[in-house]
């Protein structure tokens, strides 16, 4: 055997042995819909909310409120990117860590949050706790270098804590339900103004 035909083997071997890294295809996929989706119906509610082309909402006057969507909203694309791209490399322990940090700070916002079920808790609070225990694991498993329970630990903290809780956020009586289905009734003479200015029964 040539030292060419023994390389070849050798490389042959290790393109075929499985990647611990690697993300069943259908997970991927469910992981990429899910962040695509929730990211842009986000940014449509928050720029309509922005816009005054939805109707104002109590939440935007409370910092809990401005602290959990600040935190939540780029948590849902940079958790995506982390599963799909490439994985063990600088870049994505780095961010790795901002996003464990966002999502955090997203469940510890989410328990001063309590002005829809008349300031008490309600049953989206129930997910509060699988943030920190998520985040836990995430860094346990990473630091001891098992890999398999690593990525089910993300991948059940994005889609537990993050996608499923989150939409809840879109009930027509919450903020970002408001933002994404509510109107606004306009008389003829607000039509003639600039959306911004309805901005201003909410200050």
């Amino acid at each position: 055997m040539t030292a060419i035909t023994a390389a070849q083997m050798f490389f042959t071997r290790a393109s075929t042995r499985p990647n611990p890294f690697d993300i069943a295809p259908a997970t991927r996929a469910l992981i990429g819909m899910a962040g695509a989706g929730v990211t842009a119906i986000s940014a449509v509610a928050l720029v309509r909310l922005g816009a005054g082309y939805a109707p104002a909402h109590s939440g935007l006057k409370e910092l809990a409120v401005l602290i959990h969507v600040a935190s939540v909203v780029p948590a849902v694309p940079l958790g995506a990117w982390l599963m799909l791209a490439r994985k063990g490399t600088p870049r994505h322990k780095s961010l790795g860590k901002v996003w464990v940090l966002l999502m955090v700070l997203t469940a510890l916002s989410a328990l001063f949050i309590r002005t829809a079920n008349g300031g008490d808790f309600s049953f989206i609070h129930l997910f509060v706790p699988l943030t920190p225990h998520g985040a836990w694991k995430t860094i346990s498993t990473a630091r001891r270098g098992d890999i398999a329970a690593h990525i089910r630990a993300l991948i059940q903290m994005y889609l537990g804590a993050l996608i499923i809780s989150g939409l809840f956020a879109f009930l027509p009586d919450r903020m970002m339900g408001m933002g994404l289905f509510g109107k606004v009734e306009r008389s003829d003479s607000d039509l003639l103004a600039p959306p911004c200015r309805y901005m201003e029964t909410v200050k």
